[in-house]
Formats: C-alpha cells, structure tokens, sequence
C-alpha cells in the first residue's frame, strides 16, 4: 500500500478497535502460524548521543503509548530490542529531482513477467481468490494485480522491522505526528496477538506484508480468512492478506461488474475542459458527445463516468468510473490507479491499450511544478498554491491558459507549456 508521501495519501476507517486490541492472555501470548515472516534486516549503527536523545523521546512516548490502551508488557515486550534506525530517515528524505513518466511507469507496473506471475498466481490460489471474490464481491484479478503491484506477488514484502522504524520516524521523522499515530496502531497489532515485534516486517515506511497494509489500515481492514485465529499478512501464505485487501475495497465502495475504466476514443474538436474528475456524465451522455470505446461501439451504461488524459491530448483517454476511486483510496496516484486496472484486465485476457502513449519528453519535476503554478498565477490563472502538485485546481489554471493561447485545452502540464508561460 502506498506510503503517504508516495504514494499516497490513505484513507481508512475503524474496523474493531475492539476486536484489533484484545487478544490473548499477556502471559502466554500465542505461537506464531503458517510459516513466517521476512527475517528483519540489521539496523545500522548511530552515534551514542543520537541514540541517548531516541531513548529519552521513546522514554517520553511510553505515557502516550498507555494512555492509548498499549499495556506495560506489551510495551516492554515490543520495545525491548528497539534502536534508532538512520537508514529510514535517509529514505524518508531523500526526494527524487525526477519522476517517472506514465508510460515508463506503466511498461514496468504491467510487464509481460508481471502478467504472466499472476496468471499462475491465479491459477496456484484459485480456489482462496474464489472463495474471496465470493464473499467480498471484489474480482480477483483486481486483488492480484494489487499484490502483484505492492510486492511482486509476495516476493518484495520488505524485511525492516517495523516498530523501530516506525519509532524513528516518529521521532525525527519529516512526518512525525502521522509515524506516532503508526506506531501506536502497530503496538495494538502486536497487543492483539496477531504478530510479535520479532515477525512484523515491512518496507522502511511501515508497510506491512504481501499487499503492504500501513498499521492503521491493518487495525481497519485486516481479516483472518482462514480462520486460524490470527490476522496474518505476513506468512508465506497470502490468504489473509488477499482477503484483507478485497475487504477494504469493498468497503471502499467496490461495484461487482463495474470496470474501472475503459479505454476511449475522443472525436476530433472535444472540448478537453469536460476530462477531469471534476465532470460526470453518464456513458449515453458522453457517447452523444462523440466519445467512442476504443475497441468500437459504445460505452455500456456502468454508471456515472468521467473521462481522464493523462498524457494529455497526444495520449490514451480513459472513462473512469466507480471503481476508479474505490482503487485510489489504496493510492492516490492515478498512474497506480490505471496500472492496477490495467493489469486485472490483462489478468482477465484482455489486450494493451489500443491508442500508444506520446513517450516522448520527460515529466516535470517538483521544481519545475512549482514553476508552473508560479507562472500560471503571475498570469492571471491562479492555481490556489504553489505546492509542486499537479490537482484540480492547477489543471483547470493550465486549461484556461491554454484556451487563452489557442492550444489544445488537456490540462497537462508539460515542459513545452512551461516554456510557452516562461515567454509570456
């Protein structure tokens, strides 16, 4: 699961604060099941006056840490072996200058190996994914293209252990409000019996085992599939964590048979100020618009649609529906969003896009951004901040710019268009 900063910003709400925090008697906690988790790597060595200071804010938070219901031998139990942990603040703020493009994003999010991995994951967990599908009313593809997305299908799940990273962060984190609140939820995980500190393993951020659940999004949507007592996203087996995941779209407001999109053709003369989230229309109302699917005829009524260029005009458009959004509150990023959809189609049988993507150029970096919106804003076309983000509100600043300079009204926001503002 994308990591806020990554990815992506995550919405979740309470599963059972109940169910979440009780667990076994404290002195005997239960025995770990069905195989385990990543051996954790090593933590890198700090000087002594760091790790005092870490000690004493540790010392600080245990009172925080009580007072959320996270008892003295849960604490002492998690905490015994915890260290400051420098390698995770050297990831958390290193900013790459450059983003992939969607292109580059998606030939690797949708490879021929990717595909052809969770076939036969389709195949080797087909009666679990049935079972699943069954009860959640989510498809299964859409479940294995997430796994295959956040961990290569279980094969990248991240051996860092989690409480000290997460105690880190917290710490001296950029983040650090948002890192304490993770902690907290894992020392819950931990109280509830589900794993120990030693087996709670994950990526440098705090996402945890073959679909990278963050804490919270454990604590709210974390199932036990098999039925053995314990939430289990960590193990070599995958079911808890299929299921974990297809309970949260479906709590995220998944609709059985609704695509989450569907690759168009967009008439010559369409008015690129109707794309966007922002306008929804339903597939009758945009076919009288022109708007045609790619494969021929038109679109079939799935519900209210939008339609999404994210490359702009010189690449595929896509109407987006429903289950669009259910896929974004995982992450954020509409290039997720399309490789997850487009993956769970090619893992349905069906083929690549029909239109090809522009490939050429490369995206803005954040600087970059930021020079747009500051441009954009200079010139009468306010984009509501500067913050290096491309939204809503910077879309439709670029669309009214460009209808101001006879350009194609994408709202795309491209080197050439912050040359253009650069001669303004």
């Amino acid at each position: 699961m994308a990591i806020p900063g990554k990815i992506i910003p995550l919405t979740f709400m309470a599963f059972s604060a109940l169910s979440a925090c009780a667990g076994p008697p404290e002195s005997s906690p239960r025995p770990l099941a069905r195989g385990s988790a990543p051996v954790a790597d090593p933590i890198p060595p700090t000087d002594a006056a760091t790790e005092a200071r870490f000690e004493s804010w540790l010392a600080g938070f245990k009172s925080r840490a009580l007072a959320n219901g996270i008892t003295e031998y849960t604490w002492n139990r998690a905490m015994a072996d915890v260290r400051y942990n420098p390698k995770v603040i050297e990831r958390d703020r290193y900013q790459s200058e450059f983003t992939k493009s969607i292109w580059d994003y998606l030939d690797s999010a949708v490879s021929d190996e990717r595909v052809a991995t969770g076939k036969q994951m389709l195949r080797q967990y087909g009666p679990q994914l049935d079972a699943i599908e069954r009860k959640y009313g989510v498809d299964k593809e859409v479940v294995v293209a997430i796994w295959g997305m956040e961990s290569r299908y279980g094969a990248y799940r991240g051996k860092t252990a989690i409480i000290p990273a997460l105690a880190t962060l917290a710490y001296d984190g950029r983040r650090g409000e948002f890192f304490a609140k993770q902690l907290i939820a894992a020392l819950k995980i931990i109280q509830s019996g589900d794993v120990d500190a030693r087996h709670m393993t994950g990526s440098w951020a705090g996402a945890m085992g073959h679909t990278q659940f963050i804490p919270t999004s454990y604590l709210s949507y974390a199932v036990d599939f098999t039925g053995d007592g314990r939430r289990d996203i960590w193990s070599e087996d995958p079911t808890d964590a299929l299921a974990s995941t297809a309970a949260y779209l479906a709590r995220s407001g998944w609709s059985k048979g609704q695509p989450w999109g569907v690759e168009v053709i967009l008439p010559s003369g369409f008015d690129y100020g109707l794309t966007g989230k922002g306008t929804k229309k339903s597939p009758a109302d945009w076919a009288a618009l022109g708007v045609r699917s790619a494969t021929g005829g038109t679109v079939p009524n799935y519900g209210s649609a939008s339609i999404l260029v994210p490359a702009g005009a010189k690449g595929p458009a896509f109407m987006i529906f429903g289950n669009f959004r259910a896929i974004s509150r995982y992450n954020s990023a509409d290039s997720y969003v399309i490789g997850v959809g487009h993956l769970s189609d090619r893992l349905k049988g069906k083929g690549p896009f029909v239109q090809d993507w522009p490939r050429t150029g490369k995206p803005l970096n954040s600087k970059q951004k930021v020079e747009l919106q500051e441009r954009l804003t200079a010139a009468g076309f306010d984009t509501d901040g500067t913050d290096g983000k491309i939204g809503a509100n910077t879309s439709k600043a670029i669309v009214a710019f460009q209808k101001s300079r006879g350009l194609p009204p994408d709202g795309y926001a491209t080197l050439e268009l912050l040359q253009v503002l650069r001669g303004s």
